[in-house]
């Protein structure tokens, strides 16, 4: 089974009226603000995945700061949930600052979504009254058992929409703050797995973490699978496409490319989701 743990889907109102929602969202605006950048509804996506061979993908929405807007956005995702259980699996998605994110949480996760996440703040770095105020959150995870998926990037190179000033220490500080839960770091972890090399501290702080592959033909050569393979683990790694902006098939050659093993790339692919998700890999 294969198993895309990073897409975005949006509803209507905010695929068609986006220019509505610059003035109150001022990250949704630096992504999005372009109309060659994609959004779109769960029956693309539904499209996408029988074309490309994908048979279940983890759908959310944006990190919205209103709460009008979080909330329209995460019933969108439990309504494709609901629509296709067999398909899709969901995660409820906030801005780490609104003051309801914890309510918000427990509502979606009693609707029936199954994690928390892509949480993000693209205008700044993950500072340590972030990972404070999100002690409720990542408690509501831990009692429901889910993951927790935090957008993660690189803190050196060129920069580009939704690219966040952040650091590998505020991120290992994140990671160390909540040692219990379950975390995914979007895009590599922005690197930080290299670290499990350290003789001291980092590869148990790590024991709880998951890296996904989003956006990875964009940022990095092939050879990422392999040594990030080699340092954490095969099993960590999550086939994630940050769908729409890349489509599946391009990771599935990259995966070739750098020569993984057939039992890596299945584990890749869908066996690692699907353990994390406490779904049959089989399905």
């Amino acid at each position: 089974m294969i198993i895309d743990f990073h897409t975005h889907i949006f509803p209507s109102f905010f695929r068609d009226n986006r220019s509505l929602v610059f003035s109150r969202e001022p990250a949704f605006e630096s992504i999005y603000y372009s109309s060659r950048a994609k959004l779109v509804g769960a029956t693309e996506l539904l499209k996408s995945m029988d074309e490309e061979g994908v048979h279940r993908s983890v759908i959310f929405g944006f990190p919205w700061e209103k709460e009008e807007n979080y909330r329209r956005h995460n019933d969108y995702v439990i309504e494709s949930v609901l629509h296709n259980p067999d398909r899709l699996i969901g995660l409820c998605c906030f801005s780490p600052i609104s003051p309801g994110a914890p309510k918000e949480v427990e509502r979606c996760l009693n609707a029936g979504l199954s994690g928390v996440g892509e949480i993000a703040i693209y205008g700044s770095g993950i500072s340590p009254e972030t990972i404070e105020g999100l002690r409720e959150v990542m408690y509501l995870c831990t009692q429901f058992d889910v993951p927790f998926l935090l957008h993660t990037n690189e803190p050196v190179g060129h920069e580009y929409p939704g690219k966040a000033p952040m650091t590998l220490r505020q991120i290992y500080h994140f990671i160390r703050a909540y040692p219990t839960n379950r975390i995914v770091l979007a895009h590599w972890g922005g690197g930080i797995f290299f670290y499990a090399l350290m003789k001291k501290e980092v590869r148990e702080a790590l024991k709880n973490v998951w890296l996904d592959t989003a956006a990875s033909p964009y940022l990095y050569s092939p050879d990422i699978y392999r040594l990030a393979g080699e340092l954490i683990g095969f099993d960590k790694i999550l086939f994630g496409t940050d769908y729409p902006l890349i489509k599946p098939n391009r990771y599935f050659k990259e995966m070739e490319s750098a020569r993984l093993s057939s039992g890596a790339i299945e584990q890749i692919t869908g066996l690692n989701a699907a353990n994390l998700l406490g779904l049959s890999a089989r399905a």
